[in-house]
C-alpha cells in the first residue's frame, strides 16, 4: 500500500471513478485528469477532502491541486486506477486552444522534474567550482556537468518518447527518432544527401522532434493496418523509420528550428525593448497565469531557449514572486489572532519557501481578492527588480530557494548569485511590509443592541451593474460561484452587453481577458463582476473595457461592454454572478430580488449589513 493510497482512492472516487478518466498527468503541485464527463466529479467535496488544496476547471483539465508531493499522490491513483500508456479511452471534445494546451502539457510535464534535478546539479556544482573545493578541470566537475548537460543535449530523445507516449504511438519510435537526431556524426557537420549537401544540429532542440513524430504517427496507422500481424512488429517501425527520420532531417528539422528561432527572437525582441517593465509584467501576471493554469506556456519557451544555448530572462521573471508571497503570508501569520488563520498560515509560508504557493494563494490570498491584487503588484515589483539586476535563466532548476542555482552565470556565478540573493531580499521585504501594513483581522462583533460607528460605516447598496433576469448564486454551473466559495451574492443572466459602476469606488482588478472586473467602493466593499461562464477562455474575443486598473469611478459609468449574440452562438453561458469577496468583513449579505425577477442596471441589488 501506497503512502497516499486512501487519498488516491478518495480522488478517482470524487472525481467520477477509474471509468471516467480519460488519462492522467502531474505538474509541480497539481494532478491533471481529463475526464470524460466533468459534471460526475464533486469539487466541493474534493476542496473539503484532507491533503487537496484545491480543484480548477481549465484548458480542458479537471486540475486537483495537491501541492509538493504530487508525485507520490500520481503513482497511487495510477496503480488503482490501473492508468497506463496503453490505456484506451475515448476522445473527449475540447476547443483547439484546450487541445494545445493538453498536448503541451503532457509532452513537457513528463519532464520538467528531471530537467529541473540536471539544472540544480549544474548550478551547485558551479557554486562548489567558485568556492574553490575543486576546479573546472578536476574529474568531479566534469562528471557533475556531464550529468547536468546530458538532458538537454540528449533532449529530443526525452522529448521524442513523450510525444509518442501523448499521441499514442509506440514510444520507443518516438524515443529512436529523437535517438537519431542527436546522433554525432550528422550533428553539425555536412552530410551528402540526394544530391545535396545537409548541415543541421538537432541536439539540445525541442520543435524539430515533436514534428518529426508527429509525421510518424500516421505512417505507424497505416503500416499497421497493411502489413500482417506476423512481421508487423518489426517492418512497421523500420518502414516509419526510414520515412520519418530523412524526411525530419532534410525539410521538417530545418523549417523547425527556424520556427522556434523566430519564437526564441520575437520573445527576446519584446524583453530587450524595455527589460524592466517586462520583468513588471510578466511577474504581476504570474499568480494570476497560476490560477488559472495556464503558465505552462512561458515554462515551454524557457526550456526552448535554455536548450538552445540561450539565457532565458522571461521566466527569470516569476523565480521571486513566490517570495513576495511568502512574505505576505508571513506577515499575516505573525499579525493574526486568528487561531484558525495562524495554523493555515504557517505550513503556507514554510512550503512558500521551496515554490509551492498553492495553499497561500487558494487558501488566504484569493479569499482576501485585496491581499491577492496587493500580491499581484508586488510579484510585479520583484519581476521588474529581477530584470534591473539583469538576472537570466541560464538551465533549469528546481522551486523556491532551489531555483536560485539556475539563476546562476556560468561565466560569473558570484556576482550572479549576490544578485540573486538581493533580490530575493527585495521581494521577500516588500510581500511582508506591504501585508503588515494593509492586514488586520476581522474586528469582533459588537455586544448586543450596540453598533459602533465603524458597523454603521458597512452598512451599504450595490446597485445592478447589468440589465437582466436575476439567478440565485446556487443555479450557477460552475461550484466556486455556487458554493460561495469566492464570497457570497447574486447573479444576473444579462438581456444587453453593457457592465457599470454598482457604486462609487476604484478599479482594483481588470482581467486581460475582459471577462471580469474587481472593484472596491469608497466604504470598502469589494466586488467582482465575472461575466459569464468559462469566457476567460475567449482570450478577449467580443469584450471591450473602458476602464483600466486604478480607475476612480462613480455609480453608473461605463465599465465593459460585450457581445451578448456573438459570445453566446459560440456556446457561453452568460451567467454573470456579481459577488462580494470580502464577506467574512459583513454580519449578512442580502440579495433585494428574487429569483427570475427582472432587474435594470442601477436598481437596488444587494445589501451589506
Amino acid at each position: 500500500m501506497g503512502k497516499y493510497d486512501l487519498l488516491a482512492k478518495d480522488i478517482i472516487k470524487k472525481v467520477g471513478g477509474k471509468d471516467n478518466i480519460i488519462s492522467l498527468v502531474h505538474c509541480v503541485t497539481r494532478l491533471r485528469f481529463q475526464l470524460k464527463d466533468e459534471s460526475l466529479a464533486d469539487d466541493e467535496a474534493l476542496k473539503q477532502t484532507e491533503g487537496i488544496i484545491t480543484v480548477m476547471r481549465s484548458s480542458g483539465q479537471y486540475q486537483v491541486v495537491i501541492g509538493n508531493h504530487v508525485p507520490q499522490v500520481f503513482t497511487d491513483v495510477c496503480k488503482i486506477a490501473n492508468i497506463s500508456s496503453e490505456k484506451e479511452s475515448e476522445k473527449k471534445k475540447m476547443s483547439f486552444r484546450e487541445k494545445s494546451l493538453d498536448l503541451i502539457s503532457g509532452i513537457m510535464m513528463p519532464a520538467i522534474g528531471i530537467l529541473c534535478a540536471c539544472g540544480m546539479l549544474k548550478g551547485f556544482n558551479s557554486i562548489l567550482s567558485y568556492l574553490g573545493l575543486y576546479s573546472n578541470e578536476d574529474g568531479i566537475y566534469i562528471l557533475l556537468n556531464a550529468i547536468g548537460d546530458s538532458i538537454f543535449y540528449f533532449f529530443p530523445v526525452v522529448i521524442g518518447y513523450n510525444t509518442a507516449k501523448k499521441i499514442e504511438m509506440n514510444p520507443f519510435l518516438g524515443l529512436i527518432i529523437g535517438a537519431a537526431l542527436c546522433y554525432p556524426t550528422i550533428n553539425g557537420v555536412d552530410v551528402p544527401l540526394f544530391g545535396h549537401v545537409f548541415n543541421a544540429t538537432y541536439t539540445s532542440t525541442l520543435l524539430p522532434v515533436i514534428l518529426i513524430v508527429a509525421v510518424a504517427k500516421p505512417l505507424e496507422s497505416f503500416f499497421n493496418r497493411i502489413i500482417p500481424d506476423m512481421v508487423k512488429t518489426f517492418i512497421t517501425p523500420m518502414l516509419v523509420l526510414l520515412i520519418s527520420v530523412p524526411l525530419g532531417y532534410v525539410v521538417i528539422g530545418p523549417l523547425a528550428n527556424m520556427l522556434s528561432n523566430g519564437i526564441s527572437q520575437a520573445v527576446l525582441s519584446v524583453y530587450k525593448l524595455s527589460p524592466i517593465a517586462a520583468g513588471f509584467l510578466v511577474g504581476g501576471f504570474w499568480q494570476v497565469m497560476i490560477v488559472f493554469g495556464v503558465h505552462i506556456v512561458l515554462v515551454v519557451l524557457c526550456i526552448t531557449n535554455i536548450i538552445s544555448g540561450t539565457p532565458d530572462p522571461i521566466l527569470a521573471f516569476t523565480t521571486f514572486v513566490t517570495f513576495t508571497t511568502t512574505g505576505m503570508v508571513f506577515a499575516m501569520w505573525l499579525k493574526t489572532k486568528d487561531k484558525g488563520l495562524k495554523q493555515i498560515a504557517l505550513p503556507a509560508w514554510i512550503s512558500g519557501f521551496f515554490g509551492v504557493t498553492e495553499p497561500a494563494i487558494y487558501g488566504i490570498l484569493l479569499p482576501r481578492m485585496k491581499h491577492f491584487v496587493l500580491s499581484c503588484l508586488c510579484g510585479a515589483v520583484a519581476g521588474a527588480a529581477t530584470a534591473a539586476l539583469g538576472l537570466k535563466y541560464h538551465t533549469m532548476a528546481g522551486m523556491g530557494l532551489f531555483e536560485i542555482p539556475a539563476l546562476l552565470d556560468p561565466a560569473q556565478p558570484g556576482v550572479s548569485l549576490v544578485r540573486a540573493v538581493i533580490a530575493a531580499g527585495i521581494s521577500l521585504v516588500i510581500g511582508f511590509v506591504v501585508s503588515f501594513v494593509t492586514f488586520k483581522d476581522e474586528e469582533p462583533s459588537q455586544t448586543k443592541g450596540e453598533e459602533s460607528e465603524s458597523e454603521k460605516c458597512k452598512k451599504e447598496v450595490i446597485a445592478s451593474p447589468l440589465t437582466g433576469k436575476v439567478k440565485p448564486l446556487s443555479q450557477i454551473e460552475d461550484a466556486a460561484f455556487s458554493n460561495e466559495t469566492i464570497g457570497k451574492g447574486v447573479a444576473i443572466t444579462p438581456s444587453e452587453g453593457k457592465v457599470t459602476a454598482p457604486f462609487n469606488g476604484t478599479v482594483m482588478m481588470l482581467f486581460p481577458t475582459k471577462h471580469a472586473i474587481g472593484l472596491m467602493s469608497d466604504q470598502g466593499c469589494e466586488v467582482i463582476i465575472h461575466i459569464g461562464m468559462d469566457t476567460v477562455r475567449l482570450d478577449g474575443k467580443h469584450f471591450d473595457a473602458h476602464v483600466k486598473e486604478g480607475d476612480k469611478v462613480k455609480k453608473g459609468d461605463l465599465l465593459i461592454t460585450f457581445d451578448k449574440d456573438a459570445i453566446e452562438k459560440e456556446g457561453y453561458s452568460l451567467d454573470t454572478p456579481v459577488i462580494v469577496t470580502n464577506t467574512n468583513d459583513y454580519m449578512d449579505i442580502i440579495a433585494m430580488m428574487e429569483g427570475g425577477s427582472t432587474v435594470r442596471r442601477g436598481d437596488d441589488f444587494i445589501a451589506i449589513l
